[in-house]
């Protein structure tokens, strides 16, 4: 898969035709495919001691680490033109299309602090202007705490499952640093996601939902008003990332709450997706029985959600890439920042 790196600018083709040794896109990546592949190439690299799989990834992702534009400093678009290292887009948060790449700048320097400074960097300089800019808050429920997505510096009272990663990535932050800042946020984002399950019939939560008052679907309006959300897209499509943060809160604040919760998704899960043989999809998180099933299950189900669901305490001796695979850390992080993160949260 080398030659997907065969660009103007290093930074990867984003599709690729293995048995034509071709590509099937155009001429556009996301920075969460550039993003989460650092962690798998730089094992490989040292794994058969050959430093090319790490140099190519690097390069790709340090136009990344050093953007040409930001939207907020550590906050970048979502998509970047591989002929010319440009963004193509000023949309972003930690949702589809950005999230990975959020989700390994704190991981990388987990798996070596010795050689990725720079990662914590930005991941400190990141976390910190999405507390400043990035919180919503459900005008009906001002408790619950969600991340807002953002077109240039305007943003929307929109998230969604993928999102609720971060709940989870601000608590192994928090850790690493020191930081009860980063852990408190980490929480609420946990008890946010979790009140998107705690909601629906079938208690597992839609791929998207919003608090917007302004744009309440008529035939929501009593659930908005009961549990201060409504549902986008009610799909639920197998989706780990609610139970990942479950596993980090678990490991931070000790409370066997964070263990029932994904038990809790489990039997809902085993309940409404249970399938002849395996697990699908649903069309409805808040129709009886999930709506219709759509007769397609997800590899990360069973790598990443059922991983997930058995949360226990632990030391960063590995590390988890974005599939849940854990990475053995090459050396124990550190715990200060930089003089330039500090800086540049400032």
């Amino acid at each position: 898969m080398k030659y997907a790196f065969d660009t103007p600018t290093g930074i990867a083709h984003h599709s690729l035709l293995l048995d034509k040794r071709g590509y099937n896109d155009g001429f556009i990546n996301s920075v969460a495919s550039m993003g989460s592949v650092q962690i798998e190439w730089q094992r490989l690299s040292e794994l058969t001691g050959n430093p090319e799989y790490g140099n190519l990834v690097h390069k790709s992702a340090s136009y990344l680490s050093n953007p040409k534009s930001e939207v907020w400093p550590g906050l970048i678009g979502s998509h970047l033109d591989f002929r010319t290292g440009e963004f193509t887009d000023s949309d972003g948060g930690w949702g589809p299309g950005a999230e990975s790449f959020y989700e390994y700048l704190i991981k990388m320097y987990v798996y070596d602090s010795s050689r990725y400074g720079n990662y914590r960097d930005r991941w400190i300089v990141a976390a910190d202007s999405t507390m400043k800019h990035l919180v919503g808050r459900s005008p009906k429920k001002p408790g619950l705490v969600f991340l807002m997505s953002y077109r240039n510096q305007t943003v929307h009272q929109s998230s969604g499952h993928l999102n609720c990663f971060a709940g989870g990535n601000f608590i192994l932050g928090g850790q690493v640093f020191k930081r009860q800042d980063y852990v408190d946020f980490g929480l609420q984002i946990v008890d946010g996601c979790h009140a998107t399950y705690n909601a629906t019939l079938t208690e597992l939560g839609p791929e998207s939902f919003g608090w917007n008052p302004d744009f309440v679907p008529k035939h929501q309006k009593d659930f908005y008003e009961k549990y201060g959300f409504y549902i986008h897209s009610s799909y639920y499509v197998l989706r780990p990332k609610v139970i990942e943060s479950y596993y980090y809160a678990y490991r931070a604040a000790g409370n066997e709450m964070y263990r029932d919760w994904p038990w809790d998704a489990f039997v809902a899960l085993n309940r409404t997706c249970r399938a002849n043989n395996g697990f699908s999809a649903t069309t409805n998180v808040n129709a009886e029985g999930g709506g219709q099933s759509i007769k397609n299950q997800e590899s990360f189900l069973f790598a990443e959600s059922q991983v997930w669901d058995f949360g226990h305490k632990g030391k960063n001796r590995y590390v988890y890439n974005t599939e849940a695979h854990p990475v053995k850390c090459v050396g124990p992080p550190g715990s200060s920042t930089s003089s330039r993160a500090k800086k540049a949260s400032s």
